[in-house]
């Protein structure tokens, strides 16, 4: 799963991949690897698996990641293959989520691409040229499939009915993610559809230093726009931030996080929000050899979740051992919360709650 840093040139993109790719925890367990130029594999802050180091003193820890994709900056034209649009494009249609940046800063000597700062046009500009690919997409496939329409053929009724509804939300310049598919047939075919408007969205306002406490107007603005979209907008220094993953030790961060009026790093909080934005959450297994976060969808199943961990896990899953990670924090020790009755054994059925400390038993 891979959320896409998309925007405007020169609104920070690359300086937000490369302050994830610099972010630095307290424990300074947070490392980053770059598999490709573009693609960074970037660990999930996430303060419950250092309670459990605490507790388990284990051998290593393994945190959970989410990959991010630095995407080249997109201009007017790219749905017609202006710019890099079609490698964009391209790139953008591979991700599952979107981090949309957006520059909410003046400074004369950072040249904008439209001649001066303007949030709104520069969401439209992206919005449009995303909106106009989508529709290219959309009325190619409306050709082929009006054809079997007209035979009678009902599939074919049902998927024409829908990529007309999404045809018009595009035509009245709304993102294919503001329409809501009829029932389990249509939700199956728009997921088929793979619309880059369909993608779900974050955005983030990048601002000066003395406004990433409390945004600014440009800020006010972008909240203002995307109020219905069910949208998160975060607001992050992005120049100051990767400022910061610059400095030495952790001490020195955290003193020139409470001098902008911050509790943790502005990426900390983008990361565990591309991680929400996919639909991703956490369990855990917790040994002397290794603690680990094993990452899962939201509305896994017990053997679904053990296949992460190895395909045969899931082929012989017999059972899990689930003990919740407040249980598991409160007691102390995994034999201390079997003695409170905290430890419970979940079948096949059983859907894993995020933070879940569990063991599987399976046979192959």
């Amino acid at each position: 799963m891979k959320a896409g840093i998309v925007g405007l040139p020169n609104v920070g993109k690359s300086t937000l991949f490369n302050c994830l790719s610099n972010a630095k925890a307290q424990s300074a367990n947070f490392p980053f690897c770059t598999i490709e130029p573009n693609i960074g594999v970037v660990n999930v802050p996430d303060p419950r698996i250092n309670k459990l180091e605490e507790l388990v003193k284990p051998e290593r820890v393994q945190m959970a990641t989410v990959d991010i994709v630095d995407i080249a900056g997109l201009v007017k034209g790219a749905s017609k293959g202006e710019g890099l649009g079609n490698q964009f494009l391209g790139n953008i249609r591979e991700c599952n989520a979107i981090i949309h940046v957006l520059r909410c800063f003046d400074n004369d000597n950072i040249i904008h691409v439209d001649g001066n700062v303007n949030p709104i046009r520069d969401k439209e500009t992206i919005d449009i040229e995303l909106q106009l690919k989508d529709l290219e997409t959309v009325e190619k496939r409306l050709e082929k499939v009006k054809r079997a329409a007209k035979t009678g053929n009902k599939e074919a009724q049902v998927e024409e009915g829908l990529l007309n509804r999404i045809r018009e939300s595009l035509l009245q310049a709304k993102s294919a993610r503001t329409l809501t598919p009829k029932g389990y047939e249509e939700e199956e075919l728009f997921e088929s559809f793979q619309l880059i408007t369909s993608k779900p969205v974050l955005y983030v306002c990048n601002v000066d230093e003395d406004s990433a406490a409390t945004g600014n107007t440009y800020v006010d603005q972008v909240r203002e726009l995307v109020k219905d979209e069910n949208a998160e907008v975060i607001v992050l220094a992005v120049g100051t931030e990767a400022d910061i993953t610059e400095l030495e030790t952790y001490e020195e961060r955290k003193m020139f996080l409470e001098d902008m009026g911050l509790q943790e790093p502005g990426a900390s909080v983008l990361i565990r929000a591309a991680y929400k934005l996919l639909k991703q959450q956490t369990y855990f297994t917790a040994g002397v050899k290794e603690v680990r976060a094993w990452t899962i969808n939201i509305g896994a199943t017990a053997p679904q979740a053990a296949g992460v961990i190895h395909t045969d896990f899931e082929k012989g899953f017999i059972r899990a051992e689930v003990i919740s990670y407040e249980d598991y924090i409160h007691y102390g020790t995994e034999a201390k919360a079997k003695e409170a009755g905290k430890f419970k054994v979940e079948g096949k059925e059983y859907i894993v709650k995020d933070g879940d400390v569990m063991h599987f038993r399976f046979n192959v």
